[in-house]
């Protein structure tokens, strides 16, 4: 028995063997042997945890160069004078090695002999992260800000990162299409940062007919809406869902079929990140929160993200250790609970309770956060805690524990010469 895992988990962990496929021509083409090279760079003596965690550092110091220009997260839109636009070029390159580390940890795991569930779990858990922060900072790019376009953006990138979680835990492989996240969408976001670093974020308000010189042709004026270049972006991002929707389904279908089970169970899988996004949602919508209109919305997000890192971080668990799906999550209570109150004045007729005050409802928003913070932090430190004991693997270091239980280099315990 585990910290945070169950006897029978841990000894399910000896049987996980990873899975994975990359259908993308990009990444097998042109990224995978630039990456092949660019691991022949770090030393064996680097874990690929670390390499993981300092590409994630690297998205850190993004935000906080956000959060230094425009704490607020007004964006330009909104009447921030900054981010510069020389610090677009840093977030595109802090991407691209996001990317390029994120890439390189299995092939370093490989190398050093230190692959298993642990990485799977930090890889993970990093990308999880990543997830709402590159939102956050596309979204600034885009000139986009506190706004409903935002949500939307955060919506479906959650959703898409949920649905290739839940592909995995009912197929047992990590399926990346012909066009995904991981790696076009990536590319994609870059190649935002790079344009903005050139023309600003108000170039992206310019409607998409008129950057395409069609705005005088009447065909297009009638088949196309003239939307700025950014919301045309979220409804290419919408549509994008709607094809992960498809494939990741069709990807379990099969997966059910060929082993003979039903093709209907998996869909409830589904319905714990409905409610969570259901409860945001119900929070944010409430006029009386003021979460689109104030300072608040940033860290309101950043909780959110923190609990859909520990969402997809159970789940990826229960997939290493055979377990059952979580469907259960415990800042739900708190979630309806600060909904509710945020909305009282529609359900209720009366003004909040807890959130009375614009004072005690920027606390309360930062008190989600911090709760969230601890939550995700402890669930991930147990984790950790329980694997590299059980597996005697260590997390940020080349070493294994030996038949004796003497912590050596991995390459030793694993019976290879230095």
């Amino acid at each position: 028995m585990g910290y945070y895992l169950s006897a029978e988990q841990l000894k399910q962990l000896r049987t996980y063997k990873y899975s994975g496929l990359d259908k993308s021509l990009i990444s097998r083409y042109v990224l995978n042997p630039f990456w092949t090279w660019f691991v022949t760079l770090w030393p064996a003596s680097v874990a690929p945890n670390t390499i993981t965690f300092l590409g994630l550092c690297i998205v850190f110091l993004n935000f906080a160069i956000l959060l230094w220009y425009d704490p607020l997260y007004r964006s330009e839109a909104g009447g921030a004078s900054g981010p510069p636009n020389w610090v677009y070029f840093t977030w595109a390159a802090g991407l691209f090695w996001y990317q390029a580390f994120d890439a390189i940890d299995g092939k370093q795991a490989r190398r050093t002999g230190m692959a298993g569930p642990l990485g799977e779990m930090f890889d993970h858990g990093c990308d999880a992260i990543n997830t709402t922060l590159e939102v956050l900072l596309c979204a600034q790019a885009l000139n986009l800000g506190r706004n409903w376009w935002t949500v939307a953006s955060e919506l479906a990138t959650l959703a898409n990162f949920y649905l290739t979680t839940w592909e995995e835990f009912h197929t047992g492989t990590l399926f990346l299409g012909y066009f995904s996240g991981p790696v076009e969408g990536i590319l994609m976001i870059v190649g935002i940062y790079i344009i903005t670093g050139l023309y600003g974020p108000s170039f992206w308000d310019t409607p998409l007919l008129t950057f395409l010189s069609l705005d005088k042709h009447p065909l297009a004026t009638l088949l196309i809406p003239n939307k700025p270049l950014n919301e045309s972006f979220m409804i290419f991002g919408a549509l994008a869902l709607l094809y992960n929707i498809v494939g990741a389904y069709w990807d379990v279908l099969l997966a059910r079929r060929s082993r003979s089970q039903p093709i209907l169970p998996p869909l409830l899988g589904l319905i714990p990140f409905l409610v969570t996004c259901a409860l945001q949602l119900a929070w944010l919508w409430a006029d009386e929160a003021l979460l689109l209109q104030s300072g608040r919305f940033l860290p309101f997000v950043c909780a959110w993200g923190l609990q859909f890192a520990h969402q997809v971080g159970r789940m990826i668990l229960a997939h290493v250790t055979k377990n059952a799906f979580p469907f259960w999550d415990w800042m739900w209570p708190w979630t309806l609970a600060m909904a509710v109150d945020a909305n009282a004045p529609f359900l209720f007729g009366r003004s909040p309770l807890i959130q009375s005050t614009p004072l005690r409802a920027d606390l309360i928003v930062l008190l989600t956060l911090l709760v969230s913070l601890i939550y995700y932090v402890r669930f991930c430190t147990l984790v950790i805690w329980d694997i590299t004991d059980y597996l005697g693997i260590a997390c940020f270091s080349v070493q294994k524990k030996d038949s004796e239980g003497t912590w050596v280099r991995a390459q030793m315990a694993n019976g290879k010469k230095e």
